[in-house]
């Protein structure tokens, strides 16, 4: 069977491996424009990232919904993502190593705070459709990582009490 734009995505979510094939031909240059946009300041990860988005898409290509989005627009916002991913999970490592007295610990430095500041624009352009305390709420919840779980659990119970109490049940 002749793979081509009309069957493409029903032949990956068939898991056929010629649609893959397909897929890398035609938008492999896009998704990897997209790791190298988000990578540039780490290009030994963009191959392996542009591996990982292939594994993304072959394995959730179920989840594409061909009326919400083009498979174009769904493909780039995983090689997106999945380069995201790749610079937190390289923050972390950099935190977790220690190389203070060495010259490679100032280049780190410097790479870590481009890297943050990528997280953060790319973060703050994600959250521009929200409203500012929606923001705020977002923010605090997903890049924090603030607990607010507590006081909102708290707060609720606080309120049952003080709905119970002026119903004296």
């Amino acid at each position: 069977m002749k793979i081509g734009e009309k069957n493409y995505i029903q032949q990956l979510q068939l898991h056929n491996e010629k649609a893959l094939m397909y897929v890398i031909n035609k938008y492999g240059g896009l998704l990897m424009a997209v790791n190298r946009k988000h990578l540039f300041s780490l290009p030994e990860r963009q191959e392996e990232c542009f591996d990982d988005v292939l594994l993304k898409i072959w394995q959730n290509i179920a989840d594409f919904d061909g009326s919400k989005n083009s498979f174009k627009n769904w493909a780039a916002a995983i090689a997106r993502y999945r380069a995201i991913d790749y610079l937190r999970q390289y923050q972390r490592e950099l935190v977790t190593v220690n190389i203070e007295d060495t010259a490679i610990a100032r280049e780190d430095s410097q790479l870590a705070g481009m890297i943050e500041r990528e997280i953060s624009e790319e973060t703050q352009r994600m959250l521009e459709c929200l409203k500012p305390l929606d923001q705020e709420l977002f923010m605090k919840l997903y890049v924090e990582e603030e607990v607010i779980y507590n006081r909102i659990s708290r707060g609720k119970h606080k309120i049952r009490r003080q709905y119970k109490a002026e119903r004296g049940v």
